[in-house]
């Protein structure tokens, strides 16, 4: 009776501590802990209802910086259009810059409502000619950098058909950057002159 008892004892020892001493509870802790954050995890990544608090958390994007304690995050952008675009000087096109206040975008021809730019086709002279050009080049570089929104006005569209719209990225206007640069002017309801 001794000796069973006491290769019972040695049995239940040497699953507690096996023979280099340590133990097998260590790392099933382990497993439960990282199963837990793994889940957590995974359910915080799944799409479905989110609780009100959290779903106005702004999360920064990589490489962005949170901003300092006690200040509140800028709202998240409501960029959402983008596209690879071309030139298209003359004719029509899907994604691509006729001048500097005028492309197309998914089929439809859009005109910056809040500028005027000079004209490139034809110019009324060199200065406007080349003002123009690098309009056209600047707004191309603009709406190949990231999402944009197109933002309606109180007309939809113009004497052309074109869509008027305000464009702007994380709520600044193309126009406005383009009017900074010296390559276009405040729409005023009429053009003016560029020579």
């Amino acid at each position: 009776m001794a000796a069973m008892a006491n290769r019972r004892f040695s049995a239940k020892r040497s699953r507690v501590a096996p023979a280099g001493g340590k133990s097998r509870f260590g790392l099933g802790l382990f497993l439960v802990v990282a199963g837990g954050f793994a889940g957590t995890f995974g359910a915080l990544q799944m799409e479905g209802d989110v609780p009100e608090a959290a779903a106005s958390v702004a999360l920064p994007l990589r490489g962005e910086m949170p901003p300092p304690r006690g200040e509140v995050a800028p709202p998240a952008s409501p960029d959402r259009l983008s596209a690879r675009f071309g030139l298209c000087h003359r004719g029509g096109g899907r994604n691509c810059v006729v001048d500097g206040d005028t492309f197309w975008f998914e089929g439809e021809k859009y005109r910056i409502a809040d500028i005027d730019t000079p004209e490139t086709h034809p110019a009324r002279c060199a200065e406007e000619a080349a003002l123009g050009e690098a309009a056209t080049r600047r707004l191309h570089g603009w709406l190949n950098e990231g999402a944009f929104t197109l933002e309606t006005i109180d007309r939809d569209t113009d004497q052309y058909d074109r869509k008027l719209r305000i464009v702007r990225r994380r709520g600044a206007s193309v126009g406005d950057a383009l009017v900074d640069a010296g390559l276009a002017r405040r729409w005023e309801g009429y053009r003016q002159p560029w020579c």
